[in-house]
């Protein structure tokens, strides 16, 4: 039974899939906007939106939550002082996907994450 269980799986064992959102969410804190696939960026706007979350109540236990994903202490840094208090006043939706086309390899539709 797969209770519990959402996300998608990006054709990548568990700990693959990790290191990948954990790398495409801190990129996405640092500059923030990356340009991605439309399922990775499904996948890291979720896990982006959750940490601001966690950043907006400033606390020690939410900062070592927040390491635990992004493991970059610069980036954690601009998380809790820049970025979270931008959001504070509000719930959610600190993300946003746009679609830019398809690429021209292997016609995957690229998408634009950027923190509104």
């Amino acid at each position: 039974m797969r209770h519990r269980k959402k996300g998608n799986k990006l054709s990548r064992i568990r700990d693959q899939r990790k290191a990948l959102l954990s790398n495409q969410v801190r990129e996405l804190l640092f500059k923030e906007e990356i340009v991605t696939t439309l399922a990775k960026a499904k996948e890291t706007a979720r896990l982006a939106e959750r940490m601001i979350t966690l950043a907006k109540d400033s606390s020690l236990h939410h900062r070592r939550l927040v390491l635990r994903v992004v493991k970059d202490k610069e980036t954690v840094k601009k998380l809790f002082s820049v970025i979270a208090p931008r959001y504070q006043a509000q719930n959610g939706g600190y993300t946003k996907i746009i679609k830019l086309g398809f690429r021209r390899g292997d016609n995957a539709l690229m998408c634009k994450v950027k923190l509104v």
